[in-house]
């Protein structure tokens, strides 16, 4: 289960201290301009280092296109990609290869494997969402000859949250600061609560919002690939992903029917809806109006503060966490969300094309 898609297939390799994290694209359509330089924009938005508020990890993290382009276009032939890991500290976690971190892959991969990678978590490390993110930039690459677009935010951390929609928040300023969020005195608060979390030695959770505008009406297959599944399934693929609501979400269960029902109406000839409480999606499939949706993200287990735990041996110990690491992972995770959408938005509308 390394691969995601159906005809717009990600099958991706690689693990954190290894040579390199890649992917294989297959089923990307010919005669797609590949953008290199946005393809690298949004993998430096995922880039560790840059910023305070991340961990100090340095990597160019370079993408090195393999195959699959000629003369500035794609070849409709598998694209394979690679970024070559730069940085690795593997010994910041040799005292760790005996023990499981609570809250962490340790136990459930010598469980079900029988072997696990230790340094930097192998391949549970949150560093191989390189290959989501790269694949993410050539999806965004078919979404933007459709107009769609795709925005997400820092719309949480911790107890502190914009109390604004999407609506009223300039979403071109969501780059503007460090935890990227577009509302700049909320963003003030919540970078200060992540640096006290950090200069604590803890670590800090939130949310991410996301909105897709001008997407085509009738993306979505039911009954088992309904786009908000899809949508989910994507969100929760990636690490330290915890809860995905879309539209009125949660909130919804608190009002009637009557309050809730997106009444229809004639735009000049294209249906719209008076109001947006199914998010974009009725009967899993796309109608035309924005798909918002959230996505809960747990603080990282890496403390830099003691814990207790066992090791392999059953007995008790107490470990302190050494290396570099993320004291929250919102602000590297906006991108993230990004291209699990845009990979999920561009599979689902060359499905539609498949098969109808």
């Amino acid at each position: 289960m390394n691969s995601f898609g159906n005809i717009l297939k990600i099958s991706t390799f690689g693990e954190s201290h290894g040579p390199a994290i890649g992917g294989v694209i297959d089923g990307y359509p010919a005669g797609i301009p590949i953008d290199i330089e946005f393809i690298q924009k949004e993998l430096n938005r995922r880039r560790p280092g840059q910023s305070k508020l991340t961990t100090s990890r340095k990597e160019s993290d370079t993408i090195e296109i393999l195959s699959g382009t000629f003369e500035g276009l794609s070849t409709g032939t598998p694209i394979a990609f690679i970024v070559r890991n730069e940085n690795q500290h593997s010994t910041d976690y040799s005292d760790l290869k005996d023990l499981y971190r609570p809250s962490h892959a340790d136990y459930t991969y010598e469980a079900k494997y029988g072997i696990r990678d230790y340094t930097g978590g192998g391949r549970s490390s949150a560093r191989t969402t390189i290959a989501q993110v790269a694949a993410g930039a050539f999806a965004k690459l078919i979404l933007r000859r459709l107009g769609v677009e795709i925005h997400a935010y820092t719309s949480q951390v911790g107890s502190i949250a914009t109390e604004k929609s999407y609506h009223e928040l300039d979403l071109n300023g969501t780059e503007n600061n460090d935890v990227r969020c577009p509302d700049p005195e909320v963003a003030d608060a919540m970078q200060d609560l992540i640096q006290k979390t950090k200069e604590e030695g803890d670590t800090i959770g939130g949310i991410i919002s996301c909105v897709i505008q001008h997407c085509p009406v009738g993306l979505g297959e039911p009954q088992f690939g309904k786009l908000h599944a899809l949508l989910a399934q994507a969100m929760l693929s990636i690490n330290a992903a915890k809860g995905f609501e879309y539209g009125c979400g949660f909130e919804g269960v608190t009002k009637k029917g009557s309050e809730l029902n997106d009444v229809f109406y004639n735009d000049h000839g294209v249906v719209r809806t008076k109001t947006n409480n199914s998010g974009g999606i009725q009967g899993g499939i796309s109608n035309g109006e924005d798909i918002f949706f959230r996505v809960a993200f747990k603080a990282v287990p890496t403390l830099l503060k003691d814990q207790q735990t066992i090791n392999r041996n059953g007995e008790e110990v107490t470990f302190k966490a050494r290396g570099r690491h993320d004291p929250c992972v919102l602000p590297r995770a906006v991108p993230i969300v990004e291209a699990m959408a845009a990979l999920t938005l561009a599979d689902a509308y060359l499905l539609s094309k498949t098969n109808h």
